[in-house]
């Protein structure tokens, strides 16, 4: 059985744009992505640690815990052993209280995965592979999240390249969302049930590939890397 472990925010937890309701786990990308790696035969079982408003290192003002690295060593801790981690986090880093680029960002998605690779996992036990997932790019904010995230669409230009660069100073897998999903045109910022069912499918094929190395010792990196680029 592999376990994986998505660390994440309110587009991974599910939230329906425009409203305070959440999908459900089998319409959720993370329950997708385990359905259909159960389907094709790879035992997967998917932890959600996925929370609203999470940035990747920065701390909200307004709402505690937010902050993405705290905590995150404790997180690994308690769901090890894994084999593989997959963190999507950057939106809400575009909030106005944070005065973000998208280089802050791929920065603060650094300092987590120095936090992550730090868990104090037990003796034998390994540090898992991470697989970092951008966010798609933010459209105009509308509805109840707008003056949270005014001119965010602005300044999260350039996110997939910020964070292309961080996960090959960290040795990982990355996977842009944006190439295969949109957010919502209610909203700007979360995903669409349908683009939940893309998005999921689109990462279980990265992930299937990224789990057989696992076994064999060759490099994730590199096959997930091939099948991004099919």
């Amino acid at each position: 059985m592999k376990q994986i472990l998505v660390y994440a925010d309110s587009l991974s937890w599910g939230i329906v744009p425009g409203t305070r309701q959440r999908l459900t786990f089998n319409a959720r990308w993370p329950g997708v992505m385990e359905n259909t790696l159960r389907m094709r035969g790879v035992a997967a079982r998917v932890f959600e640690n996925c929370l609203n408003g999470r940035t990747t290192a920065w701390d909200d003002p307004f709402k505690p815990g937010r902050n993405g690295i705290v905590g995150i060593e404790q997180v690994i801790e308690m769901h090890s052993p894994l084999d593989l981690v997959i963190v999507m986090l950057g939106t809400n880093d575009f909030q106005m209280v944070h005065d973000n680029t998208a280089r802050h960002s791929a920065e603060g998605i650094g300092a987590l995965i120095d936090a992550l690779r730090r868990a104090p996992v037990e003796p034998g036990m390994p540090v898992p592979p991470v697989l970092i997932v951008v966010p798609p790019a933010i459209r105009v904010p509308d509805g109840p999240v707008m003056p949270k995230f005014l001119g965010s669409e602005g300044r999260c230009v350039g996110l997939a390249d910020a964070y292309g660069d961080i996960a090959r100073l960290h040795d990982c897998m990355i996977f842009d969302a944006g190439t295969v999903t949109t957010t919502s045109h209610r909203d700007g910022i979360h995903l669409d049930a349908d683009q939940h069912a893309v998005l999921g499918k689109a990462i279980a094929d990265i992930v299937q590939v990224a789990l057989q190395p696992l076994q064999s010792g060759e490099s994730a990196l590199d096959e997930a890397e091939d099948i991004r680029r099919r």
